[in-house]
């Protein structure tokens, strides 16, 4: 199947909101040859053409394991009536043209997914590029998600934020039912983590918390992480 098929899904972005709202994200691989021009055409096309309460993000996937070898993720994210409403046009002459640019640089497609935001905690106002990410299948959503926000509510994130939500499509043989990204400012924080700056009784109080979340989140196991960079926002 040509590449372009798996370009005219490309889209999604995962925007903070209180409610809950929706995202579509596709995988692909680029060589690094191709890296400049893919950007240059994916910025072009989204400088001019925008679509009503829908935002992209592109990001690069900088850490990763062995099999999840996608080079570069495209996320398209809005409210369901805009993300639909995006999908519902063809994109007209334009769209064409960039597909079929964006088919002679990419070399292939890594994966395609569907899902929602649920919940964020931390600064949802501040730009956070940085973004350690990270798969889970959950057993009980509901006792998960009561967990986390307990312990949200007891451990305020400071100086990032904190996505959560889940997947309605695309989901791996793994079973992965969840997804989190935590945002930094910058590579040091993040791979300094949620414990940087705070003090030992801090780190001991948070550890507890942690513990506890597992102990009442309803049964949860981690089915890949990595980080990602983003590099363009439209």
């Amino acid at each position: 199947m040509k590449k372009l098929v798996t370009l005219l899904l490309l889209f999604a972005a995962l925007v903070i909101n209180a409610q809950q709202s929706y995202w579509t994200s596709y995988s692909f691989i680029v060589e690094p040859e191709n890296e400049a021009t893919v950007f240059k055409l994916i910025d072009d096309y989204f400088k001019e053409h925008k679509t009503e309460g829908v935002t992209v993000s592109l990001y690069a996937n900088h850490f990763h394991d062995s099999e999840n070898n996608a080079t570069h993720m495209i996320v398209f994210h809005g409210s369901l009536d805009a993300l639909g409403g995006m999908y519902a046009t063809d994109g007209g002459d334009a769209w064409d043209l960039l597909g079929a640019r964006l088919d002679h640089h990419i070399e292939d497609g890594a994966g395609a997914r569907m899902g929602t935001v649920k919940t964020a905690y931390g600064d949802t106002e501040g730009d956070y590029t940085v973004q350690r990410y990270y798969l889970i299948d959950v057993e009980d959503s509901q006792a998960f998600e009561t967990a986390l926000n307990k312990f949200h509510d007891d451990h305020k994130a400071t100086g990032r934020v904190i996505m959560m939500g889940g997947f309605a499509s695309g989901v791996s043989p793994h079973g992965e039912n969840h997804w989190a990204v935590v945002g930094y400012k910058d590579f040091k924080s993040a791979m300094a983590g949620a414990n940087a700056g705070l003090t030992d009784d801090q780190k001991a109080a948070r550890q507890a918390g942690w513990k506890t979340f597992q102990e009442t989140n309803g049964g949860s196991s981690l089915v890949r992480s990595g980080l990602r960079v983003r590099i363009g926002q439209w």
